[in-house]
């Protein structure tokens, strides 16, 4: 009898670490038949150097470490993974200096206190969390979730002999999703133009968006890369930095919320040029400044908020 081959990784993190806070994150942004967020554990369907497997994580009962198990062959190639599971769980964040900065300020104060163990929740693939993002302009989190639901079936590849069926498809390749045909996905044309215009610029190389990790890896430039291509707009380029880049600095000046969020505690701080002299005073940490205005929204509303 064949047994699937598995690997477990203990991946420590600095305390205090709001984990339910990050699963509720992912759990209202996970993409159907790719991901889920049940019992405590956060799992999703994930290739590597062309093997296919399972990656399950949750929280040590005991350990400051989360626990990441890899079914299938994946397994393989623990010791690579262990960076970008660190990168999507945010692990190397040291939340106490971050706080004890963002607290300087009487407005965050209270959020910080709030919410001590806040981490900027990462995201398994760039690409995926810029189809996303596009997928997601001007409508809700959950209706930009359906419509990527659909994306998957119609361009995404079912593991065989898959024991979750919550998590049997991985995520379309750039080239998949450029070929496809999204007619009637339920996204306007010019959204779906810019769509597979993106996903053809990274099939063709020329924008790595998941080059983070690697010597090549130039933020700057893929930043730029990013910014020029048809429907792309800078709210996007800073939330891929927050969360797939890693850019601790990242701040979407142009995020509805935020302005607002800030207007409420200044009325004479309504555009972004006239917040920035506040913001910039969250240098160096502005995307965990970003993420408590966002969950302060979010507490309030009961609702998926930050992309």
């Amino acid at each position: 009898m064949s047994t699937t081959p598995t690997a477990t990784l203990e991946l420590p993190f600095k305390v205090p670490y709001d984990w339910p806070r990050i699963l509720r994150f992912f759990g209202g942004r996970a993409t159907p038949g790719v991901e889920s967020v049940e019992g405590g554990v956060w799992r999703r369907a994930i290739g590597w150097n062309g093997d296919s497997g399972t990656l399950a994580v949750h929280k040590h009962p005991r350990k400051h470490c989360i626990v990441a198990t890899l079914d299938g062959a994946v397994s393989h190639h623990a010791d690579a993974l262990a960076a970008p599971i660190a990168r999507m769980f945010d692990l190397h964040a040291d939340p106490k200096s971050i706080g004890a900065s963002l607290a300087a300020d009487p407005w965050l104060a209270p959020l910080v206190a709030a919410a001590p163990g806040l981490r900027v929740p990462g995201a398994w693939s760039g690409f995926e969390l810029v189809v996303r993002a596009i997928v997601g302009q001007q409508v809700s989190v959950k209706a930009a979730t359906t419509i990527i639901g659909r994306i998957v079936q119609r361009a995404g590849e079912r593991i065989d002999g898959h024991s979750h069926e919550s998590t049997a498809w991985r995520f379309p390749t750039p080239a998949a999703l450029a070929a496809v045909d999204l007619a009637l996905i339920g996204m306007p044309g010019k959204r779906i133009q810019a769509l597979q215009g993106f996903a053809r610029a990274v099939a063709d190389g020329d924008v790595p968006i998941d080059s983070i990790g690697s010597a090549s890896f130039d933020l700057t430039q893929l930043r730029a890369s990013l910014l020029a291509l048809p429907g792309i707009g800078p709210w996007t380029v800073e939330y891929v930095a927050m969360r797939a880049w890693r850019d601790a600095d990242a701040w979407p000046a142009w995020d509805l919320v935020l302005m607002q969020a800030i207007a409420a505690r200044d009325p004479t701080l309504v555009r972004p040029n006239q917040q920035r002299t506040r913001t910039d005073t969250w240098r160096p940490w502005r995307a965990y400044a970003a993420m408590h205005l966002w969950n302060e929204v979010a507490d309030r509303a009961g609702a998926a908020r930050g992309g």
